[in-house]
């Protein structure tokens, strides 16, 4: 499967779309079974070609979290960032407070609170810091209602803009799967959110019943879209 099509076929296997946030979620075989397929290729080039340079056969995310957990003993997520058509294992580095930094081999960085999105580091168009307390309440309590979350981004100048979002959040079905050796049982959460100019960003979550995210879709900002976030190990 390529990237292209794990947009379209996560939000279907979580059944996280407003409309569908009422309904029955659609099943997979694997319950999220899009992960192992769509982490770890890439898209063709475009006019159908396949990189000369591209492997014979993809890695997993199987592959990718069996190795990882053999080599680490701490926390891992497996991060699929939508805009560079890759997936990478992310061990956790440090954590201070409820805030835990992952990294990649690469240096590149997530910043997480309790499965929430906090900030990122050394992808470029970097996520300064994301204020989600008031959304992340809702979401790890599974309830719906409205909240504020503030983005905000260092621009080219240094100067940290802020840019906020008003959000709806919507609690729909539960949803059984399995990944990496762990059975997840959780209830789908869509995070609808309209900012400036129009702009609109819907994040995903999974959320167990002790308000664990075990699996999200989560917006970086403009430049970067959005990420994957699929727990390795808590």
């Amino acid at each position: 499967m390529t990237m292209t099509a794990l947009k379209p076929a996560l939000m279907l296997a979580l059944g996280l779309s407003v409309a569908a946030c009422g309904n029955a979620p659609q099943e997979d075989a694997s319950g999220f079974g899009i992960l192992r397929q769509a982490a770890g290729q890439m898209l063709p080039a475009r006019g159908g070609e396949t990189p000369a340079a591209a492997p014979a056969q993809a890695d997993t995310p199987d592959a990718m979290a069996a190795r990882a957990l053999a080599a680490n003993a701490g926390p891992l997520l497996l991060a699929v960032l939508e805009s560079a058509e890759s997936a990478q294992v992310m061990a956790m580095m440090g954590e201070n407070a409820g805030m835990r930094t992952y990294m990649t081999a690469n240096q590149q960085a997530f910043i997480m609170r309790g499965g929430m999105l906090t900030g990122t580091r050394g992808l470029g168009h970097d996520l300064s810091v994301a204020e989600v307390q008031n959304s992340a309440a809702l979401i790890r309590a599974r309830q719906s209602g409205r909240a504020e979350r503030v983005m905000r981004y260092i621009t080219g100048d240094g100067v940290e803009r802020p840019l906020p979002l008003q959000c709806t959040i919507a609690v729909g079905e539960g949803q059984n799967y399995a990944f990496a050796g762990h059975n997840w049982r959780g209830t789908q959460v869509a995070e609808t959110c309209q900012g400036p100019g129009g702009l609109a960003v819907q994040n995903s979550y999974l959320v167990t019943a002790d308000g664990q995210i075990p699996l999200s879709r989560q917006w970086i900002g403009p430049q970067l879209g959005y990420v994957i976030v699929q727990t390795i190990r808590p």
